[in-house]
């Protein structure tokens, strides 16, 4: 494998990323760009995603895609005409790998058979699933607009249209006891996923949560060390139903793994496009953070113009290596200490790896290192040693 140089994102594949910023409501645990309009013109937005596709086409040209995922907001509220567009233009613009994975990201109350079918036909090819909770007083304090049964439902009829699906939940949630986490993951993994996005619940500043949690009004909240038991309860039960961690929060049968996902763990290139979006681009040899414009009004309108708004930073090579690191310490594969080293300019330091190896949180062979079983859930703590 090539480990270095100008090319280094061919480590990771490269993908793209379409941001759909509109939701029906903002849940009050949501920190993501997301925003509730009245009014959306489809014809709009679906010509300002085609001309940056474009754009971006003629700056990265003859690379081979590996995946394309629609994030949002709520992207299942997207016409399927703007889906369909948008996929066609990317796979003219680029060379779709033959087995190009097609995401899309969709609530329980926004998924109509109809509707699921029609993105089926534009291309997607996998759906995930943010049920988030099955049971209804959950959903409620979460501030979910669907019931459990409706996410049930959700589920079949995802199961029905796709091949490859995966669901969503939170846990560590306010009041919630390892039995009843226990009760409720062991029933999603009754319904046969063959990939599990699971996340503790984190309170974010600048979301209602955040702003209740500052005020003392958001009670129940699990201690450090419950959020611990809660994790390896996870872990045990997805393990034993064949559904191990590839990722700290994704769990997935042998070759179900998200393939996008994958890209940015394994830094890769991306581009992103849509408000707030960010991506990693290498031209000549040099890698560049970039980020859309927040606003969905301000970015409509800027891509109407023809200037677009997105800021671009060239990363360093110390940079890249941190980021390449902290995303790649997140997989259970773990990262190539060549590589690294190539980013760098220099390795890891001895010491730090000694430490680690010594405390059991990692492991090293054949020139990778990645985070064992008790290293996962400290990853922060391996991350700041070595950095």
């Amino acid at each position: 494998m090539k480990h270095s140089g100008p090319e280094d994102w061919r480590n990771g594949g490269f993908a793209l990323y379409v941001h759909w910023p509109f939701c029906a409501s903002k849940c009050p645990y949501c920190d993501f760009n997301s925003h509730v309009s009245q009014r959306i013109s489809h014809e709009d937005w679906r010509q300002a995603y085609l001309a940056e596709i474009r754009r971006w086409g003629d700056r990265t040209p003859g690379r081979v895609l590996t995946s394309i995922f629609f994030g949002g907001g709520t992207p299942s509220l997207m016409d399927p005409e703007t889906v369909a567009a948008v996929i066609d233009t990317a796979r003219s613009v680029w060379l779709p790998s033959n087995d190009i994975e097609i995401t899309l990201e969709a609530n329980p109350t926004s998924v109509e058979r109809a509707k699921f079918q029609a993105f089926a036909d534009a291309g997607v090819n996998r759906v995930s699933l943010g049920v988030q909770a099955l049971d209804d007083e959950a959903l409620r304090l979460l501030g979910r607009r669907h019931s459990a049964a409706e996410a049930m439902k959700a589920w079949d009829v995802a199961n029905a249209v796709f091949a490859r699906t995966s669901l969503d939940l939170i846990y560590a949630r306010q009041f919630q006891t390892q039995e009843q986490w226990w009760q409720e993951l062991t029933r999603a993994l009754s319904l046969g996923p063959k990939h599990l996005s699971l996340y503790q619940l984190t309170i974010e500043e600048g979301t209602a949560f955040g702003d209740r949690y500052s005020l003392g009004k958001l009670p129940g909240l699990p201690s450090e060390d419950r959020g611990a038991d809660l994790w390896s309860l996870t872990q045990e039960l997805c393990e034993t139903a064949g559904l191990p961690a590839y990722e700290v929060s994704n769990h997935a049968e042998t070759g179900m793994e998200s393939r996008h996902n994958q890209v940015y763990w394994r830094y890769g290139d991306y581009v992103g496009i849509g408000p707030g979006a960010h991506g990693r681009v290498t031209e000549s040899g040099v890698r560049r953070a970039t980020e859309a414009m927040r606003a969905p009004a301000p970015w409509l309108e800027s891509i109407s113009r023809n200037a677009p708004a997105v800021t671009e930073e060239a990363l360093t090579g110390p940079e890249a290596s941190a980021e390449m690191l902290m995303m790649g310490m997140r997989l259970r594969e773990g990262i190539d200490l060549a590589r690294y080293t190539s980013l760098a300019g220099s390795p890891l330091p001895e010491a730090a790896l000694r430490d680690l190896l010594d405390l059991g949180l990692i492991w090293q062979a054949e020139g990778r290192i990645g985070t064992t079983d008790a290293g996962r859930p400290l990853l922060n703590s391996v991350l700041r040693t070595l950095l």
